[in-house]
């Protein structure tokens, strides 16, 4: 459900229900408690409600922060996982300008079916959280087999060869954290803790009562506007690649590999299953 809300509908559309929904949820609640319990309105328990509302209030702001930077940091790991298999596919091209001709095409062919069946094949798969490993795997394995089939005739063509190999096995390692970091998402007890804080620090905000119900309403709707988007930004960046804040594909469109989207080179959506 989470992948398919992150996949249909704007970050605004999402910040309006989730921040616009606490918020008028907790200003209702507010407002029929209130008419349920008059005496609410003298304050009699605020003491005891401040202190047990700032207890927690702490501790839930612990652990949402320690979730949001978790997930931030998760995101910012996988961008750089992204531009670093990238950069390495274009490295490899770069080095395979060192080797004969009928080499450096069958390379060549390779690595541009690679980059099209990421983009093409895998990156859909990974926003709807269904990564497939097989998708790419014919075309990184023929890049495989045309450097483990030559061997370099000259100390220059050498040493291009050893660079080209040594990246080929870094791309191999970021695909499969790549896809790996597709499949994550927030273990099930932070999510608890996450969400099922918030249904107990708003409405414990309900409780502390204000002479003045206009104030009060301000009071609850600030907190619930602060949780809402806390809650928020859990929500977007739990899948790095779902959603407007989601890690793009344009590193393997662009630079040395934007040549593979110019020319007529196969795109390799047959070849992903």
């Amino acid at each position: 459900m989470s992948l398919w809300l992150l996949n249909h509908f704007s970050t605004f559309t999402l910040a309006l229900v989730t921040v616009g929904g606490t918020v008028v949820l907790a200003v209702v609640g507010s407002v029929l408690l209130r008419r349920r319990y008059p005496s609410l309105a003298g304050g009699e328990h605020n003491d005891m409600v401040g202190v047990t509302l700032g207890m927690f209030g702490a501790i839930y702001g612990i652990i949402l922060a320690f979730v949001i930077v978790t997930l931030w940091t998760q995101l910012d790991s996988t961008q750089t996982v992204v531009a670093s298999e990238a950069t390495d596919v274009a490295l490899i091209s770069r080095d395979a300008a060192a080797f004969p001709p009928p080499v450096r095409a069958r390379v060549d062919d390779a690595l541009g079916g690679y980059v099209h069946a990421v983009v093409e094949v895998q990156w859909p798969r990974m926003r709807a959280g269904q990564p497939s490993y097989g998708a790419t795997a014919d075309r990184l394995q023929g890049v495989f087999d045309t450097l483990q089939a030559y061997e370099p005739k000259t100390a220059r063509e050498e040493v291009f060869y050893e660079q080209a190999v040594e990246r080929l096995n870094d791309v191999a390692g970021q695909r499969r954290a790549r896809l790996t970091m597709a499949e994550q998402e927030l273990p099930p007890l932070l999510q608890i803790l996450a969400f099922g804080g918030a249904l107990v620090l708003i409405p414990l905000t309900f409780l502390y009562g204000m002479r003045r119900l206009r104030i009060q309403l301000l009071f609850v709707a600030s907190v619930a506007a602060l949780v809402g988007f806390s809650l928020l930004l859990v929500f977007v960046l739990d899948r790095p690649f779902a959603g407007d804040l989601s890690v793009s594909p344009a590193p393997y469109q662009q630079g040395a590999l934007a040549r593979y989207w110019d020319g007529d080179l196969p795109a390799a959506a047959a070849d992903g299953g």
